[in-house]
């Protein structure tokens, strides 16, 4: 079958659809009464602000397009216009969707548990006097309003803040007139302020900031009119594009960062009710000034910075039956009697975060400075947390005259800021920090240790599918492999000195990486399975990855599948590839589980007659993994690692019948049934590897 004809087929090979069905999937969670109220609260949340990023990323370069070229015909063959179009629409019924969840689900079920979000129409008389206290002493003195003529241009609204457009009428007392005013709210006003038990009425009331300054606006606007005070957000371009014979990179990044609070607007969110009609200028006012068509305009009925309710979660109290039980990560037992060095010399160690403590990988680091035998540390940094006990252990090392090379990814999305102070703070401290390799984004997770052991060099590596971030390692699932392999250790090494210097790398052992060999190894993988199956053997191939949306990967599991292998795929979120049409993929299956923590950890399985070829990887099967990226895959050497990675990421997963989605051969998911007994995979290693506090 030519797969061009097939129906669906250019759409969905569009990633951004493939995000929004995957954003659907999590908003599912939201519904989901088996989930703890307060985590059905996260997971909207999550769509929220994961919506966000998807208009400052992916569909403001489209707008981009679209404006430079409206009949450009982009890579699945669609032209900007029409692409465009398609996603518009989906983000559309998404954002109803989300919507929908926060005012018939979420919203009426907290209220159900005595946790209450008041408006301005339902104040008894003692709350509105203290609410109006509260607006005057702490609100009040915050807000700036700038009434629009030709001595106040329309204020610059920054990218995803609150802001309010109030529509007035009459003149103050210098007899200007002005029809529209405009409040931008500082970051340091709270936007969820709870009120006083004595005033609550044994609940836990709570009202959202937009429904104070609503209520309180004629304030700030004495002898005026008001006749609408309309909350509003505007969503802009986060994309940074640097040339390549810019002087140096660090520089330019953050020139980049700071135009970015002020690029092109992609996205107009105005709050609203069914009770109030907004004037219809003031919305084209809106429209105008920041260069958007209808198209772009998205009526939230509910608040606009609906991903900010986040902070819930830690402001109600008594929240321990609305939350997920805490639980208490597994960890190496054999750690507080065995040096980390003698462990991994001893054999490879496998740590499965978030079920397992990411500890013993902060161990690495701790006895790095405290090992008189360290002489040497190479650390390739993509994201980690702050005040990271990583960066410290570095920092220290480097004081005591070991030598600390660091490669930082400043392009890291969203986390450029963070990555330039941690460059500082490790430059300052004598480590030698490099910032990767012009165009390719280093997103490999490696660490290499350098010991002298008498006159041994010995070498210690970290290879892992998660970044170095301790936070993450408890809510994301990754597999982290410390070894001392001499192959592995010499191929980090070798990709190290690559990254920090120039030149070719060559006689590489065991680590295949992006974008010289990984795609490569990848076609080569599957084209032995078509191989096996042609000559009478059996062929299967297993994958648990974020992202499948890699044309030629993709063409070429189909022809696995027309050849007989069997092709099991577990895709968290875009796919492009479809299951289960005749004569192109009968033989592939696709599920996605979209759980408690979020599935992050990369895994490619090949049956290759029996000897059960096994990687793990940081990267997806997209293009921008494959070609611009440094990204690094190693085999799986030990059997009984092997055997684990098999079943705790993959077999457990092919099993869940609580988390995981189904994808059908028209590109629609549909929700397993929980089928009894019930089993989840996220569960069943929770219980297995670690240990549910109870109570």
């Amino acid at each position: 079958m030519d797969i061009n004809k097939l129906k669906h087929h250019n759409i969905l090979i569009n990633r951004e659809v493939g995000i929004i069905n995957f954003f659907k999937r999590v908003l599912y969670n939201a519904t989901d009464k088996s989930i703890p109220l307060l985590e059905r609260l996260t997971f909207l949340c999550i769509v929220a602000n994961n919506s966000d990023e998807l208009f400052e990323v992916r569909i403001s370069k489209l707008i981009k397009y679209y404006n430079n070229d409206k009949n450009k015909i982009l890579d699945d063959g669609y032209t900007t216009k029409e692409i465009l179009k398609v996603i518009t629409e989906k983000v559309h019924d998404l954002y109803a969707d989300l919507y929908n969840v926060y005012n018939n689900h979420i919203i009426s079920d907290l209220s159900k548990v005595k946790i209450k979000f008041l408006n301005n129409q339902n104040w008894n008389k003692p709350q509105r006097e203290w609410v109006y206290n509260y607006f005057s002493n702490n609100i009040k003195i915050f807000l700036s309003p700038i009434g629009i003529d030709p001595s106040h241009p329309f204020p610059r609204a920054t990218n995803k803040e609150l802001n309010f457009a109030i529509h007035l009428k009459g003149s103050d007392n210098f007899g200007r007139k002005s029809n529209i005013a405009i409040i931008e709210v500082p970051k340091i006003v709270p936007l969820i302020i709870k009120l006083p038990e004595n005033l609550s009425n044994k609940n836990q009331v709570f009202i959202l900031l937009q429904e104070i300054i609503k209520e309180f606006i004629a304030d700030l606007f004495n002898g005026l009119e008001v006749l609408q005070c309309i909350p509003f957000k505007i969503t802009r371009s986060s994309n940074i594009d640097l040339n390549l014979d810019v002087k140096n990179i660090k520089s330019e990044i953050i020139y980049e960062i700071n135009k970015r609070k002020y690029s092109d607007c992609c996205r107009l969110e105005i709050e609203t009710t069914n009770e109030v009609k907004i004037d219809k200028s003031l919305i084209k006012d809106l429209s105008k000034q920041f260069n958007l068509e209808d198209k772009d305009i998205y009526f939230a009925t509910g608040p606009v910075n609906l991903g900010k309710l986040m902070q819930l979660k830690s402001l109600v109290t008594e929240n321990s039956k609305l939350c997920y039980p805490k639980f208490t990560q597994g960890k190496l037992k054999i750690l507080k009697k065995s040096n980390i060095f003698e462990m991994i010399d001893k054999e490879d160690i496998l740590i499965h975060t978030p079920f397992e403590s990411f500890d013993p990988i902060i161990e690495l680091s701790r006895k790095a400075v405290e090992d008189n035998s360290v002489i040497a540390i190479k650390v390739a940094i993509y994201r980690t947390e702050d005040n990271s006990e990583l960066v410290s252990n570095l920092i220290n090392a480097s004081k005591l005259g070991k030598n600390v090379t660091v490669s930082i990814e400043l392009f890291a999305r969203f986390d450029e800021n963070t990555n330039i102070k941690l460059s500082d703070e490790l430059e300052n401290a004598g480590v030698t920090v490099v910032y990767g390799v012009m165009k390719y984004k280093v997103h490999s997770k490696i660490m290499l240790l350098i010991r002298k052991v008498n006159e041994d060099i010995k070498y210690y590596a970290h290879l892992g599918t998660g970044n170095y971030n301790q936070i993450t390692a408890k809510l994301y699932t990754d597999f982290h492999l410390m070894t001392s392999n001499n192959e592995i250790c010499y191929d980090v090494n070798n990709l190290f000195t690559n990254i920090a210097g120039i030149g070719n790398l060559t006689n590489m052992k065991k680590l295949y990486y992006s974008p010289i060999t990984l795609y490569d190894m990848l076609i080569s993988c599957i084209d032995l399975e078509i191989h096996n199956v042609r000559n009478g053997g059996k062929g299967k191939i297993i994958a648990k990855i974020n992202t499948l949306t890699e044309p030629n990967i993709i063409k070429k599991l189909y022809a696995a599948s027309c050849s007989g292998v069997d092709i099991l795929l577990i895709v968290r979120g875009a796919c492009s590839l479809i299951p289960g049409v005749k004569d192109l993929s009968e033989k592939i299956s696709v599920v996605s589980v979209v759980g408690r923590f979020l599935e992050h950890n990369r895994v490619y399985y090949f049956y290759n007659l029996g000897k059960e070829e096994v990687f793990i990887s940081s990267a997806d099967w997209m293009n921008r993994s494959f070609f611009k990226r440094i990204e690094t895959c190693i085999p799986i050497l030990c059997p009984k690692i092997k055997k684990r990675i098999i079943n705790e990421g993959l077999e457990v997963y092919l099993d869940d019948n609580v988390n995981a989605w189904k994808m059908n051969s028209d590109g629609s998911y549909i929700k397993l049934k929980n089928k009894k007994p019930k089993f989840s995979a996220q569960d069943f290693l929770l219980n297995k590897k670690g240990l549910i506090q109870n109570g």
